[in-house]
């Protein structure tokens, strides 16, 4: 998509390689109030695969590099894809309702996967011991770390993206998070993996309400 993205800028002479142009970015999908309030909701999802620069994007690809392979891990393919992306469809319905500038880039995923670890070690801390609680801490500094450089540059990082993606990466963490306890029965003792029964229907309650925001507060 950047690719494309700097191959419009080209084509169109409004931009480059390093800063693609606002225009090429909202034809592309990026999130923008008044045209999501026109009925393009499909831009909640499809500004997560546009970045603003080079920078933008590298520092995406990187978070999702050191994040992701982990998160997968732990989650599985199928509930990590769905983390990653109700937690960016989380980030973008946050930055819909409380910014009115358009907004681009996989943070709100990416955040959402710091909240799914987060959870995972927080859940499975009794069972892990001191490299669990350090995880937690890890996963907790991380973001606030983020949150703090994100609230030096208002206007140009996409704060409410970044809270909303973590926010519902905690609670879809929560519910499709593997659980881990020790098995006392074997000797030595062996580590379980349960989830919660409840985890599906929760998580499509997640969704279903962060469509409902989206709807709901159209054009407020």
């Amino acid at each position: 998509m950047y690719l494309l993205t700097t191959l419009l800028n080209l084509l169109l002479g409004t931009g480059g390689l390093f800063q693609p142009h606002l225009l090429v970015l909202l034809l592309l999908g990026a999130k923008d109030n008044s045209l999501i309030d026109g009925g393009q909701y499909w831009r909640l999802l499809t500004a997560m695969f546009l970045h603003g620069n080079l920078i933008h994007i590298f520092f995406n690809s990187f978070a999702l590099y050191a994040l992701g392979p982990e998160c997968e891990r732990i989650y599985g393919t199928r509930r990590f894809l769905v983390l990653y992306f109700l937690a960016g469809l989380g980030g973008s319905v946050a930055s819909y309702l409380m910014s009115p500038n358009p907004s681009v880039g996989a943070s709100g995923a990416i955040f959402g996967l710091i909240g799914g670890l987060g959870m995972f070690f927080y859940l499975s801390r009794a069972a892990l011991g001191e490299f669990g609680q350090a995880q937690v801490q890890s996963m907790g500094a991380i973001a606030g770390i983020n949150l703090i450089i994100g609230f030096s540059a208002p206007g140009i990082i996409d704060n409410w993206g970044h809270m909303g993606g973590l926010v519902v990466g905690a609670l879809v963490g929560a519910a499709l998070a593997p659980r881990i306890s020790v098995d006392q029965r074997f000797f030595p003792p062996m580590l379980s993996r349960t989830y919660p029964p409840w985890g599906t229907t929760a998580t499509v309650a997640i969704g279903g309400t962060l469509v409902l925001l989206a709807l709901l507060f159209s054009g407020a």
